[in-house]
């Protein structure tokens, strides 16, 4: 059984600087509905995780585009007529029709 339930296309594109590479990156986010008790599997990038309300993750979030990325996904995604314009099938594409 997937963890993943459904994947969303947030129409949103990051830019940074990454000083270990010295170079301006560029990130297209995405945000994704996991089954509930889904728990997170780290990567090497991070130190923990936990589950919070959108208004918790807004005050933790320290940079800019993250909390635009929070917001979206509770003006967007989290309305469902306005969600299936967001949704892509698991494959990374958008459904046909």
């Amino acid at each position: 059984m997937a963890v993943i339930e459904s994947l969303f296309d947030l129409d949103q594109v990051n830019q940074f600087h990454e000083p270990s590479v010295d170079a301006v990156l560029t990130a297209a986010i995405f945000a994704v509905r996991v089954r509930s008790g889904s728990e997170p599997v780290l990567s090497h990038e991070h130190d923990a995780a936990r589950w919070l309300a959108p208004a918790a993750a807004l005050e933790m979030a320290v940079w800019p585009a993250y909390r635009e990325s929070i917001r979206r996904i509770e003006t967007d995604i989290l309305v469902p007529d306005r969600a299936s314009w967001f949704r892509l099938g698991l494959d990374g594409r958008r459904p046909a029709g």
